[in-house]
């Protein structure tokens, strides 16, 4: 565990060297061995065929010989130069018929060699010395009888050469690893240079810097995608961050207000004594105030828990052409008083919470009553098509400015915030929380405002 929590901590430059070197040094060790491998092998077959070229001569000489003595003579006159080839000749009584004067073989171990007629090659370990037989019979031009014959010859000088060889691999070898160690880190650093370019980018990003962005086209192709995920990322913190700060804005704005004029009510009447009715006015006021006051935090909190995305909590399918009609029911005697004709077209199924919907179509009522003028007319019509059900509230009166339109569903935003409403007690939240409504039931909802008309519009998914 301590191991790996060790190994957890390198960076990851030096991860990347390590690896690289490991695999280098395996390679070049592998090839290193492998070359030692065949040349030891190539010197082998090059005795063989050394050994080989021997036995003709040889088997030729003892062909030609007449008679012992003469076998002698012509081996020495052909072999004496060779001074690190060994050769012994017996016959059928194991006598020697030939034997190198300055042999350094074992003469009573090679007695024991075995010789055919196709030849035996073979290793002998002499002491500290090791050569490459070959053992085989061969007729004598003298004798009925197959002489014995062994060759071997010393492994010395490739012995020594594979030791300067090996010698030369090893230093070859570190050389390499370290030098290979030394690039790779400085490969790996320079490769994670865009890395720390993002890293110093990041580091300066602060609520009041969000700003700053990736390289996206200053980093390798592997980068780019992670810096352009990093780049959304500070997109998303940045309309966030720019949102709460509105909102925070707005907000402070809208309870300065009911705030303020408790606050002013209530120190005029403790400036002087005031009558029993006085009283009872100033704290009916400042009940109003405080009812706004309770009604502003209570949609907050909605709000706060739609944008969260909470569960539905009483999910079911309902008619909305009857929950609407529940609603124009009761915004009757309002429509009435300002001589608004209210009506109803259409029928469609949603599947949402009732309650839910009825707050949101009742804030687009309220919206479309405020705003609509005397003897107007506002329309509620539903429809289902290709799986949605569309609740439409469209309402006569002055148009709304194109530019205002997609900001009509922010949080305390007002078409026109100069305007006064006496008979109004809103806080702008009302379209913000129809907007949280539709979305938190997989809908939408839009604005359009044109020739007079002015048209809001629901959409719900059906469930399938």
């Amino acid at each position: 565990m301590q191991r790996q929590q060790r190994l957890g901590r390198l960076s990851l430059t030096r991860r990347l060297t390590l690896f690289f070197t490991v695999v280098v040094a395996a390679v070049v060790l592998g090839l290193g061995l492998l070359f030692l491998a065949e040349t030891q092998r190539h010197f082998v077959v090059l005795d063989q065929i050394a050994l080989e070229e021997k036995r003709q001569l040889i088997e030729e000489i003892l062909g030609n010989a007449s008679s012992a003595s003469d076998a002698h003579s012509r081996l020495s006159d052909a072999l004496g130069y060779h001074h690190d080839l060994y050769v012994l000749v017996k016959d059928a009584h194991q006598e020697i018929v030939f034997q190198s004067s300055d042999s350094e073989l074992d003469v009573q171990r090679s007695k024991a060699i075995h010789t055919d007629t196709k030849g035996t090659f073979g290793v002998w370990r002499n002491h500290d010395s090791e050569f490459h037989t070959l053992s085989f019979q061969s007729l004598s031009g003298y004798s009925a009888s197959a002489l014995q014959v062994l060759i071997a010859t010393d492994t010395k000088h490739h012995t020594e050469f594979l030791n300067r060889l090996r010698s030369s691999l090893a230093f070859y070898v570190a050389s390499a690893i370290v030098a290979c160690g030394l690039l790779s880190w400085l490969a790996a650093r320079q490769g994670l240079a865009p890395l720390r370019e993002m890293k110093s980018r990041a580091a300066v990003v602060s609520s009041q810097r969000l700003s700053e962005r990736m390289p996206v086209g200053a980093v390798p192709v592997e980068m780019a995608d992670l810096a352009q995920e990093l780049n959304r990322m500070l997109d998303r913190l940045q309309e966030d961050f720019q949102r709460l700060t509105d909102f925070s804005s707005d907000l402070a704005h809208e309870l300065r207000t009911p705030i303020s004029n408790l606050l002013t009510q209530t120190q005029v009447v403790l400036a002087t004594k005031r009558d029993a009715a006085t009283y009872r006015d100033i704290l009916a006021s400042n009940a109003e105030e405080f009812q706004r006051l309770a009604r502003m935090v209570s949609d907050m909190l909605f709000l706060a828990k739609t944008e969260r995305g909470v569960d539905l909590p009483n999910k079911e399918r309902f008619s909305a052409r009857k929950e609407a009609q529940a609603l124009l029911d009761f915004y009757e005697a309002v429509a009435e008083e300002k001589n608004i004709q209210l009506r109803l077209d259409g029928d469609g199924t949603i599947d949402g919470d009732r309650l839910m919907f009825r707050r949101a179509l009742s804030n687009l009522l309220s919206n479309a009553l405020r705003y609509t003028p005397d003897a107007g007319l506002i329309t509620i019509s539903i429809a289902d098509a290709e799986s949605v059900t569309s609740v439409t509230v469209e309402n006569t009166g002055q148009d709304i400015d194109p530019k205002v339109l997609p900001r009509l569903f922010d949080r305390f935003y007002r078409v026109d915030p100069s305007r006064a409403h006496p008979d109004s007690d809103g806080s702008g939240l009302g379209l913000a929380i129809t907007r949280a409504i539709a979305e938190a039931h997989s809908g939408s909802v839009m604005a359009t405002s044109s020739q007079g008309r002015t048209c809001f519009i629901l959409r719900f998914p059906l469930a399938t």
